[in-house]
């Protein structure tokens, strides 16, 4: 699951340069408004991008990883229900 939120975030980023290039490198020619846009759409996609590359999918269970401490994973399991006797 790290590799496709890894590539999400590249492909979401690589975007945001390829719209602040195109936009100051070609649009401005024709039409500074346009590149104006083109940037503030570039601008909200880092945050869309940091969010996308850390959300948790749910097939990440990082809540219930044992701890390593056998007294402490017992006891988060007896709160959990899962120990059930």
């Amino acid at each position: 699951m790290y590799a496709v939120r890894r590539r999400r975030y590249f492909v979401l980023m690589g975007l945001c340069v390829g719209l602040f290039v195109l936009a100051w490198g070609v649009v401005r020619l024709w039409s500074v408004p346009a590149a104006v846009g083109m940037c503030i759409v570039a601008m909200v996609i880092p945050p869309v991008a940091a969010i996308v590359a850390n959300r948790r999918g749910p097939d990440d269970r990082w809540w219930d990883d044992p701890s390593g401490d056998p007294q402490s994973d017992l006891w988060w399991d007896e709160l959990d229900g899962k120990n059930r006797r």
